[in-house]
């Protein structure tokens, strides 16, 4: 009668949960990673800065959870989790942020994430939720993730009708809007453009009338928003993913 097999090492050992962290600022990244690495059963195997290179080595090393900043430069965080599940990745997604709210866990829940953790929660609490989604369990109570869907497709309907209105403005329009996203003050904006303050007064109350908007200030935001005017500072800064600037 043959003998049965002793169990090694290798079969009883219990492997660790592999994590690839991706974030902007890698010294934070790096901070996340030695926390973690302190947990007795968690292993970081890279830290990337950007969303790219976390679609890259989430496909080429397939860790059991990618940690993945909501704001990251080329590739966001939510356009990041979309191609990794194009592409046919099966790592659990943890979207990460400093900031966050209802329409920001809708993003992460419909991109493919387990789910949105803020930058804040301790790291024991980030522990927890990278070992529930490696186990595929909801990191959201099913009422609040119905609350972050809803709030995610309100805010759609209403960046199209804000899009709509937007569109109706003129290149002349868009160009007033501008200067006053750059903060120029009437009199300058009516030089650089070679008209009269009376002139600038009827484009401006038609840029009002357009958007339905009660103020210069309003006009200013839904430009910005739609990507259409950009504040000084900003320039070449993509749109983020529920269409407004970073």
């Amino acid at each position: 009668m043959a003998r049965e097999k002793t169990p090694g090492k290798a079969s009883t050992r219990r492997e660790k949960i592999t994590v690839v962290i991706a974030d902007d600022h890698r010294s934070f990244g790096e901070a996340l990673q030695i926390a973690l690495d302190k947990e007795h059963d968690l292993s970081v195997i890279e830290v990337v800065d950007d969303g790219t290179d976390a679609v890259r080595s989430a496909l080429d090393q397939a860790p059991d959870v990618v940690i993945m900043d909501l704001k990251m430069p080329n590739v966001d965080g939510i356009e990041a989790t979309r191609r990794l599940r194009e592409e046919g990745g099966r790592s659990a997604v943890i979207i990460l942020s400093g900031e966050g709210d209802e329409v920001a866990l809708g993003l992460a829940i419909e991109a493919g994430a387990r789910g949105f953790i803020r930058k804040t929660t301790p790291v024991t609490d980030l522990a927890d939720a990278v070992r529930h989604a490696h186990r595929g369990e909801p990191l959201h109570r099913p009422a609040e993730v119905n609350r972050a869907l809803a709030a995610m497709r309100q805010r759609s309907t209403n960046d199209k009708e804000l899009a709509r209105r937007v569109g109706r403005l003129t290149p002349r329009e868009l160009e007033i809007l501008q200067h006053m996203a750059e903060g120029s003050s009437t009199e300058t904006i009516a030089e650089r453009l070679g008209m009269s303050r009376h002139t600038l007064r009827t484009h401006t109350q038609n840029i009002l009338t357009k958007l339905a908007v009660h103020s210069k200030t309003e006009a200013v935001v839904a430009a910005i928003r739609m990507g259409k005017a950009t504040p000084p500072g900003l320039a070449h800064r993509p749109v983020d993913e529920a269409g407004a600037a970073p």
